[in-house]
């Protein structure tokens, strides 16, 4: 690691549109870093694979942004993240910094909300994993209670967030007897803060949603200060895009983030037909 520039870009992939909201996030936190985005849309939705394919998958987009020569990658999937993230940490752990959406997200509740009702809503393979409930209970937070939230996923890469059925889906979700009386929800899938205002609109602003987006965003930046790798120079920072697969919802939805004409490249990373 110690040949590792601190111009040297950061990686970020998720399995779409969703983890564009962490590198949003971490281009306002640090807006001198250079960023790579691999968003997998020709394998999306990540959350109802197998563990086995996901960190298939996970393995193959982390050795293309070494590849690039990315200083750090950022998991900005949750199911990634659950389903690959140690094995990622055993394989790259020694040539590049590796930072995930959930153990941020797990320290910011166990340091705030201990003694609160504690709501998580995620794909089918996060909520199968039962990561969240494991990494909070061993912080001592016990009141944790999950639902699967499947379908969010794929309206938001359909482009349907700001569409009237958005609104209904979340309330049929939100109105489930598992997140009766929470105190504070988390937005365990990247793709969700996308719908924040809506799912807080639904709870009248009474609960506090928590994204991981900033929360991610800071862990990026103490990492890389950490191990002296911010970026210092003052020079513009560019930001790539690569996608397995076009979608009009993924040009959409980064232009909206960014406020560019932002050029997406598709890149088949794996040696498929």
């Amino acid at each position: 690691m110690n040949s590792i520039s601190s111009q040297n870009p950061i990686g970020i992939f998720d399995s779409g549109v969703g983890g564009l909201t962490v590198a949003d996030a971490i281009c306002k936190l640090l807006p001198s870093e250079n960023t790579i985005y691999f968003g997998d849309t020709i394998h999306l939705p990540y959350g109802d694979k197998s563990t086995e394919v996901v960190k298939n998958y996970a393995t193959k987009i982390t050795e293309f942004l070494l590849e690039k020569k990315c200083k750090m990658v950022v998991v900005a999937c949750n199911t990634a993240a659950a389903a690959a993230f140690e094995e990622l940490k055993n394989k790259f752990g020694n040539k590049i910094l590796l930072v995930d959406v959930i153990e941020p997200m797990v320290n910011f509740v166990a340091q705030n909300f201990t003694k609160n009702k504690i709501g998580i809503i995620a794909t089918k393979g996060t909520v199968a994993s039962n990561v969240y409930e494991t990494k909070l209970k061993s912080h001592h937070v016990a009141d944790v209670h999950s639902l699967a939230t499947p379908l969010l996923v794929h309206l938001i890469e359909e482009g349907f967030s700001h569409h009237e059925g958005s609104q209904l889906l979340v309330q049929e979700y939100l109105r489930h007897k598992i997140l009766r009386k929470i105190d504070v929800l988390v937005l365990a899938c990247t793709h969700y803060p996308i719908l924040k205002n809506t799912i807080e609109e639904f709870y009248h602003h009474e609960v506090k949603v928590l994204d991981s987006s900033e929360i991610t965003a800071q862990a990026v930046k103490d990492k890389l200060f950490e191990n002296n790798l911010l970026n210092q120079q003052k020079n513009e920072a560019t930001h790539q895009f690569f996608v397995s697969d076009f979608t009009p919802a993924f040009q959409q939805i980064a232009q909206l983030f960014y406020g560019e004409n932002i050029q997406l490249q598709k890149l088949n990373i794996w040696n498929e037909a």
